[in-house]
């Protein structure tokens, strides 16, 4: 029997991925990354999502199989589609794995209408956006899901108590970076590059452009400073690029702040960087940015929104502040730009901790050990 159960938890698995969101973020990157190493490892994955998502369009990118199906609603049609899909294919499919709510619940209404036909199912929980504790969530959370895996701790314990699961089918998995591409570099030769003042103390954030991601405060935060040496750069676009520039207009901040757009490789921003900063509000789990910057070496500065805190530690890798608080987020910002070997020091603390808890392989290797005790 022990035999049998090594060699049943090293056999290769078909994994089918759901995703119905439009967007791109630190979530759709996570799904791809981590398609990816599964894939190395010699498994199978698929991708089913709209095919007018970004996630379809970067798929390739990743060397991921994506299938177009029309699951961005919770409407019958979507139904149908999810549904006959996972007939066709469920005698070839280990388990399914959820990630945003339409989804999740496509797959698991497919389920359900299937009965002892249905596939095992693990959703990943990625933010932190409250959950109802209605008798629909915890049925799609507690048995709709053989396994549910949230990326911190915080996240996890919020599904615990809100919704009382039982804590051992919930596991916290943090999303996994490439501690050997993000690592600290050059300022000068990275400012240089990318054609950033090099004598300029940059401040940086790297996240869509979404109201909850909290650009609007650092702004608030760069202004109350009125310091010369000080500069912004905002890398990432969406949704609130036109409200975030009229915002620089209005504080005097044209001069002092870059759009960088969207850029497929942010390493070398990173690497210019003096501190980096994510006031997050609302919506996150443990920001993919904050794990890369920290193993750039950079001081982060962020808020206690999600599972952050999980990784963000108070005087040993970074400092979190209130959300919505532009004014505490100026005093951190000054107090890391006023004493450099502070901000040294908790850069330091923060690389350390990104190498010992954040890498891709660790994620990957805990995944898959929750993929195949799902798929039994």
């Amino acid at each position: 029997m022990a035999q049998y159960n090594t060699l049943l938890s090293q056999r290769n698995l078909h994994i089918v991925h759901t995703e119905s969101s439009c967007g791109w973020g630190g979530q759709e990157i996570r799904i791809l990354e981590e398609s990816r190493g599964m894939i190395e490892r010699g498994h199978r994955v698929t991708l089913l999502c709209p095919v007018e998502s970004t996630i379809f369009a970067r798929a390739r990118d990743w060397g991921v199989k994506a299938v177009a199906l029309p699951i961005r609603e919770k409407r019958w049609p979507d139904f149908k589609a999810m549904r006959a899909w996972i007939v066709e294919n469920r005698k070839d499919i280990d388990l399914i794995n959820t990630h945003s709510s339409t989804d999740s619940w496509l797959v698991a209404l497919s389920n359900l209408s299937l009965g002892k036909r249905g596939v095992p199912v693990l959703r990943t929980r990625h933010i932190s956006a409250p959950v109802k504790a209605s008798f629909a969530n915890r049925w799609l959370y507690g048995r709709a899901a053989d396994r549910v895996v949230t990326t911190g701790e915080g996240l996890r314990h919020e599904l615990i108590d809100g919704l009382g699961l039982a804590p051992e089918r919930v596991q916290s998995i943090f999303t996994g970076i490439n501690t050997r591409r993000f690592v600290p570099g050059s300022k000068r030769e990275a400012r240089e590059r990318l054609g950033l003042e090099v004598d300029a103390v940059w401040i940086g954030i790297i996240a869509t452009l979404r109201s909850w991601k909290g650009h609007k405060y650092l702004l608030k935060a760069l202004a109350e400073l009125a310091d010369p040496r000080l500069r912004l750069v905002i890398v990432g676009d969406g949704p609130q690029r036109d409200k975030l520039n009229r915002l620089t207009v209005e504080l005097g901040l044209t001069r002092a702040v870059r759009f960088a757009g969207q850029q497929r490789d942010v390493v070398p921003w990173l690497q210019a960087l003096d501190v980096f900063a994510l006031p997050s509000f609302a919506n996150e789990g443990v920001s993919q940015a904050v794990m890369q910057a920290m193993a750039v070496g950079l001081p982060v500065i962020t808020t206690p929104i999600g599972s952050s805190a999980d990784v963000v530690k108070p005087g040993l890798t970074g400092m979190l502040v209130p959300p919505k608080d532009s004014r505490a987020l100026a005093q951190a910002i000054r107090k890391l730009i006023d004493d450099p070997q502070e901000a040294a020091r908790l850069g330091e603390g923060a690389r350390t901790f990104a190498l010992e808890n954040c890498g891709l392989e660790r994620m990957i290797t805990r995944m898959e050990a929750a993929f195949q005790r799902v798929a039994g």
